[in-house]
């Protein structure tokens, strides 16, 4: 094809109107939902506010990725400032479900600390499979950086933060993102999908398929590379981002946390834990228990995203 054919293509391509996937009736992982599910057992819990606070500018619907007429999106906030470090945010959902406003509320209470912060919407499984969601997170962040002047943003600070799916595609797009990222919070979410607490799960027979097998493409005996390529664990090395976990009281979520923090040290990069006790997987979502997940987030920036 002419140069100028293939230039003229791309131009069309790029030129297409965004289109937003039909809605998934099956996609429940929300906050209402979840509470629903939750509070029975927990009847003291409250969902976590997601109200603007004074002085926040919420700028809404950035495409940062397109393919074809799909646009992936992301919601930044920020304080008054200029060149603010970044959080990114990366939502749960077992890689098939989820909605990037999962994180609107712990968005906003960094805002509060003088933190930009900015949730993604990621293609999910039954979309794209592994590896897409990484790579979408990652372009987020080039986008980011290529933007940093047009909103107040430093792009040499910037950390990926997630929970519980998004926490193990946060920590795997930046300890394989170079310097890009520079921090890493990981919410429940696992760090070693080969493990024999991981596998007691994700690759239940009873499931068919489990939600990392949904994203695999496959059970562990039939994509044993993707599920050891895409356990962040695999990828510790010298100057890569520090980390801090946060952990609910379910222990299936820590899989191949304890080992990769010990790697980490091996190789002189820090690492942190915090466990709140009690808690259930999704923990973050809810008052009382978000307060001290920004807490310990907040904590663990201001030593590594000075």
């Amino acid at each position: 094809m002419p140069v100028l054919s293939v230039l003229l293509a791309a131009a069309l391509v790029a030129a297409l109107p965004c289109s937003e996937p039909a809605p998934d009736p099956s996609n429940t992982y929300d906050a209402p939902h979840t509470y629903d599910k939750l509070v029975r057992d927990y009847p003291a819990i409250q969902i976590a506010g997601d109200t603007l606070p004074a002085g926040v500018r919420k700028t809404a619907d950035l495409t940062y990725a397109q393919y074809g007429a799909r646009c992936l999106k992301l919601d930044l906030y920020r304080p008054a400032g200029d060149r603010l470090p970044v959080v990114v945010f990366v939502h749960g959902g077992g890689w098939k479900a989820g909605f990037r406003s999962e994180f609107v509320p712990m968005a906003l209470r960094l805002t509060q600390h003088g933190y930009a912060a900015v949730t993604v919407s990621y293609r999910l499984s039954g979309e794209a499979r592994y590896p897409a969601a990484v790579q979408d997170v990652q372009a987020a962040v080039r986008w980011l950086r290529a933007h940093a002047a047009e909103f107040g943003l430093d792009p040499n600070r910037i950390a990926l933060a997630g929970g519980s799916a998004g926490g193990q595609i946060a920590s795997l797009a930046g300890v394989t993102a170079g310097d890009a990222v520079k921090a890493i919070i990981n919410i429940d979410g696992l760090s070693d999908f080969t493990s024999e607490l991981a596998l007691r799960y994700e690759d239940d027979p009873k499931k068919n398929p489990s939600s990392a097998g949904a994203w695999f493409g496959g059970r562990y005996a039939e994509t044993a590379a993707l599920w050891r390529e895409a356990s962040p664990i695999r990828y510790v090395h010298a100057g890569m981002p520090p980390i801090l976990f946060i952990g609910s009281a379910q222990p299936r979520f820590s899989a191949g946390r304890e080992e990769m923090m010990a790697q980490m040290a091996a190789v002189g990069v820090a690492s942190d834990k915090v466990v709140l006790p009690d808690t259930p997987h999704s923990f973050w979502l809810f008052d009382p228990w978000l307060q001290p997940t920004v807490d310990a987030s907040v904590a663990f920036l201001h030593r590594h995203l000075p």
